[in-house]
């Protein structure tokens, strides 16, 4: 049930009123991980019907993109930002979904590359389609505020060492 005011805004005025510094810093930061509950459990209720969540989801798509279809586990984890425990259970729920398998790797017997199947393939294209006909669950903003806010969120993320910035 919807609060009769803003909960965050009350935080901000609660806080400034305690003296508290970086008010600013502080309702952005509790706005950003509402929102971030919001749109995941969002997307989650999307891809819910394909037997997926989001990171599922992710791992798909990455394994699509790449020219083979196939990725090692250690590089998909650095790849999703993720630990290597994550991507495990991760392919593990996958592959008894049918959607990836475990292929060794051609040139490393070591190495072992998640692959993704016919129906892995098929089951990506439907959910995509479904998130995008829902704008990933953010279409009622507007799209000079998502560009802004993608613009914001990178460097932040850059400057959390994400990435080098170098092409």
């Amino acid at each position: 049930m919807p609060l009769p005011f803003d909960p965050i805004e009350e935080a901000r005025r609660q806080w400034t009123d305690h003296g508290w510094g970086a008010v600013d810093a502080m309702s952005a930061v509790t706005s950003i991980t509402r929102a971030h509950q919001i749109v995941l459990g969002r997307i989650n209720d999307l891809l819910h019907p394909f037997g997926l969540t989001f990171s599922r989801y992710e791992a798909l798509v990455l394994l699509t993109f790449s020219r083979e279809g196939a990725l090692p586990l250690g590089k998909m984890g650095s790849r999703l930002m993720v630990h290597p425990t994550s991507v495990t259970n991760t392919i593990d729920r996958l592959e008894r979904a049918g959607l990836v398998r475990r292929v060794g790797h051609p040139d490393d017997r070591r190495t072992v590359l998640a692959e993704i199947t016919d129906d892995g393939r098929a089951i990506v294209k439907q959910a995509t389609d479904a998130l995008v006909e829902a704008q990933f669950g953010v279409g009622t903003l507007p799209t000079a505020s998502l560009r802004d806010l993608d613009a914001a969120l990178r460097d932040l993320r850059h400057d959390a060492g994400d990435f080098t910035g170098e092409d």
